[in-house]
């Protein structure tokens, strides 16, 4: 198993399974639980999306690089905003002391799970399609990871299980 002080930190594109997986995995594993993006809007007492219609798709992208590239956590699963593997800064930060663990989940799945595209806090330039904003952090997705888990036809627990697995 790996260290348990560590951190298990999810990434992944929205509708990826993050925030679900990680609150099962911090139980299986005995962690904490940590969802960066409410780690945001509780600093910044806003949602996403009206950090985006007031300020602006790189406002939220640099409100969440200071949150978190800053965090300090230990033995805490950390589901991540899907725009966090644009910050070299948190990504350091994150993998300082954690596992970065991607769940691959493909662009056909993930166009059924959202419905909201444009009203889910989603830090995406003006008018980018989600098959756009899909291609290019898939990448940087796979550039970060340390583990891929591909979720695509899992379930929830299926994915815990396949990462622990993995661990």
């Amino acid at each position: 198993m790996y260290e348990h002080d560590k951190n298990l930190v999810l990434i992944g594109m929205p509708g990826s399974g993050k925030s679900t997986v990680g609150v099962l995995l911090a139980k299986l594993t005995s962690r904490d639980f940590v969802d960066t993006d409410v780690v945001i809007q509780g600093h910044e007492h806003r949602s996403l999306q009206d950090i985006i219609d007031n300020d602006g798709y790189l406002m939220l992208r640099d409100i969440e690089e200071k949150w978190v590239s800053t965090l300090n956590l230990e033995n805490t699963v950390i589901s991540t905003g899907g725009s966090v593997v644009y910050s070299e800064k948190s990504m350091t930060n994150l993998s300082s002391n954690g596992l970065n663990i991607f769940l691959d989940v493909s662009l056909d799945t993930l166009m059924q799970r959202i419905n909201d595209y444009d009203q889910r806090g989603i830090a995406r330039r003006p008018n980018q399609s989600f098959e756009e904003l899909f291609e290019e952090r898939s990448a940087l997705y796979e550039k970060y990871a340390d583990i891929t888990i591909d979720a695509d036809q899992l379930s929830q627990d299926e994915v815990c299980h396949e990462i622990l697995k993995r661990l």
